[in-house]
């Protein structure tokens, strides 16, 4: 079946009574976002929080769900955004946490859990050299600084669509309308909103995903003008386009590229990180970087982020050239946090359970897809995954743009969060389980995508 073989009235009809349902169900989260908006800019802490005609406020969660202000009682597939693969107030983590706070929370000096930290890190990734920010976007910010003191250039290469956190350098080439998005060899520089500098915006160069040719084709144009890139910052799976896997010896070509032209590579893993393994795409897909950043799931729910590189790259920062620095840097609070994570809860077995649960979802949502013939396919690894609503293979932004039906998403969306699961606001994202999650909630989420398969087929 294709999109167009769907009743886009049907759809549209179904979406609106559907967020008349959210709405009806929601009163305490609008009362509340009218309280909000009178001192919390929109009413959101952070604009990815938005929501028309307001926000679900979310007030307490446990293992693998949650309960919005209204007492909605879900399963959390949203997970903060990829953050909680440790499901909500896991107790090592609230144990580590409770005896650090009364040993002290904060030193701006390393203590020892930055240490074993840091240690357990490198044998998981196998690079040698580490240290702490505060979150992704400092580590992508970070990490693109230290390349540029490394290579003695300023040029950043990034992948069309990608995001990187939110500092203006990868603020390039997000979210842009089909019809913007440019030659597929000499892609568009576009500001992600205002407020950032056009000079900026020139200096970060977009190129496809799954197409190793074309970035070397741009870097070589680069090397000609003056302006050979410092890095190239990629996620090895796009993970805001849905998930969109690397084709097989794509990451090996570009790791071969970027070595060839001295380009040191960032694999940006702050989503992917431990969530699709316990050395991340790293190790799962057997490629090694330069550099790779860590956020998210790292830091069992307390911002966190790390960088890790070679030593070779991390000399700038061993030499006192680059300062990456932080107030909360290792935070002792945190690294204590990190270590009962990474020691206690994202185990081998655990990894070996989310592998499970992951494979259960991708059959159950693989089986609704057949069965309804629908215009899509399910893709995962790990405690990532989603249902991407196209009638062909995603391989890159451009073929996301030309075929990924946003209003089955939107409407999936809905469906999701009318029947208690919760889930990442936007086309673009995707699940992620927890170590907490069970088949009972692998079985939620597979019987609402089979009443939403049945309602739009109908």
């Amino acid at each position: 079946m294709t999109i167009n073989a769907i009743n886009m009235e049907t759809v549209a009809r179904l979406a609106e009574a559907e967020s008349k349902r959210l709405n009806e169900a929601t009163g305490a989260s609008q009362e509340m976002y009218q309280r909000a908006r009178k001192s919390l800019s929109a009413g959101v802490a952070s604009s990815y929080q938005l929501r028309d005609p307001w926000p679900i406020y979310l007030e307490r969660g446990q293992g693998p769900k949650v309960w919005d202000v209204d007492g909605n009682e879900m399963w959390d597939f949203h997970n903060g955004f990829g953050s909680m693969l440790q499901g909500h107030a896991h107790p090592a983590i609230g144990r580590a946490v409770r005896e650090r706070y009364e040993q002290g929370t904060h030193f701006a000096a390393p203590t020892e859990d930055a240490v074993v930290v840091a240690e357990n890190l490198s044998a998981r990734w196998g690079l040698p050299r580490w240290r702490y920010t505060n979150s992704g976007s400092e580590s992508t910010m970070d990490a693109i600084r230290i390349a540029r003191a490394y290579t003695g250039r300023d040029t950043v290469m990034k992948i069309f669509g990608s995001y990187h956190g939110h500092h203006d350098t990868v603020m390039v080439s997000i979210g842009v309308e089909y019809d913007k998005i440019g030659d597929h060899e000499n892609l568009a520089s576009l500001p992600y909103g205002a407020g950032i500098p056009d000079a900026t915006v020139q200096m970060t160069v977009a190129v496809p995903f799954n197409d190793a040719g074309a970035m070397e084709r741009r870097i070589i144009a680069l090397d000609k003008e003056g302006r050979k890139p410092a890095c190239v910052i990629m996620e090895p799976a796009m993970m805001n386009l849905g998930v969109v896997l690397p084709e097989p010896g794509y990451l090996e070509e570009v790791r071969e590229i970027t070595r060839r032209h001295g380009v040191v590579l960032i694999f940006d893993e702050v989503k992917t990180g431990l969530c699709i393994g316990p050395g991340g795409a790293t190790r799962r897909f057997g490629v090694m970087p330069d550099m790779v950043t860590l956020a998210k799931a790292l830091g069992g729910g307390l911002p966190s982020g790390a960088i890790g590189g070679t030593e070779e790259v991390m000399s700038v920062v061993e030499d006192g050239s680059v300062y990456q620095v932080g107030t909360y840097n290792g935070n002792p609070l945190v690294v204590a946090a990190i270590r009962a994570n990474l020691e206690e809860v994202l185990t081998d077995e655990a990894h070996a359970h989310l592998d499970y649960l992951n494979d259960r979802i991708l059959a159950g949502c693989r089986r609704v897809i057949e069965d309804y013939s629908l215009p899509g396919y399910a893709v995962g690894l790990g405690g990532k995954g989603c249902v991407t609503f196209s009638p062909t293979k995603v391989i890159d932004y451009e073929t996301f743009k030309a075929n990924q039906s946003a209003e089955l998403s939107d409407l999936a969306w809905l469906f999701n969060m009318n029947r208690g699961i919760f889930m990442t606001p936007g086309r673009e994202e995707e699940w992620t389980l927890s170590v907490t999650h069970t088949d009972e909630a692998i079985d939620a989420y597979v019987d609402c995508f089979e009443e939403f398969a049945q309602a739009i087929t109908s």
